[in-house]
């Protein structure tokens, strides 16, 4: 979801006015999610290299969270969705992890959508934190190092219970995937939009399904 700063600074705005608009736009996400019938909607909405950022605007960050948490869980509980965390959430101060634990526990048994904020997250974490738990198994003797496959890697990485994404979506022209779900994202499809993210909503969610619509999905197979 980038953008924010840009949108905010083209209109001779502070950059908390960009967070907050790039806050609703991600309402309109969700809304527009459960529309097309999507299951599973991840959000990179604060990565581990974001903590550089000055102090300033991380506070605005989690302030906004904090309230959008507070203010807008019923709203998400309403529309069936369920609210999950991936990252390092323990970073952030005491009251965002309190609202977190909250929503978590709040939307635990909808199954309309399952919205995930990756938090602090980084996909090259992941995998370290994913090969620490193997490397522990192996070391007690409960598995063998030759017996470790792609599948038992799934099964460690903080989106186990997930499916690997289908599509991958960046805004405000960025080309990359800048450390996000990078084991995941293998043979994801790939969107990018010259859109800043507060600029994102019905209209270019609906752009982005009706790409990923036409797009040939082998996985390294042959067209059939």
């Amino acid at each position: 979801m980038d953008g924010n700063g840009r949108w905010a600074r083209a209109r001779g705005l502070p950059v908390a006015a960009g967070h907050r608009q790039g806050a609703e736009a991600v309402q309109q996400c969700v809304r527009s999610a459960v529309q097309h019938g999507v299951r599973y909607l991840t959000l990179y909405a604060f990565s581990s290299e974001n903590w550089r950022r000055s102090s300033e605007e991380i506070g605005d960050l989690t302030s906004l969270l904090r309230f959008y948490l507070r203010h807008k869980l019923d709203e998400l509980h309403e529309q069936g969705v369920r609210l999950r965390v991936i990252g390092e959430p323990e970073r952030f101060d005491s009251a965002l992890r309190d609202e977190l634990t909250r929503a978590e526990a709040k939307t635990l048994n909808n199954t309309t959508l399952t919205l995930t904020l990756a938090l602090s997250y980084g996909g090259r974490a992941d995998i370290v934190q994913a090969a620490r738990k193997l490397a522990v198994r192996v070391a007690n003797g409960d598995i063998s190092a030759s017996s470790i496959d792609e599948a038992m890697i799934d099964g460690v990485l903080q989106t186990a219970d997930m499916p690997d994404p289908d599509l991958v979506v960046r805004t405000s022209g960025e080309c990359r995937l800048s450390n996000f779900l990078l084991w995941q994202s293998a043979y994801a499809e790939l969107v990018f939009l010259d859109v800043l993210w507060p600029d994102f909503g019905e209209a270019e969610f609906s752009d982005v399904m009706a790409r990923y619509a036409v797009r040939k999905r082998r996985f390294g197979g042959r067209p059939q």
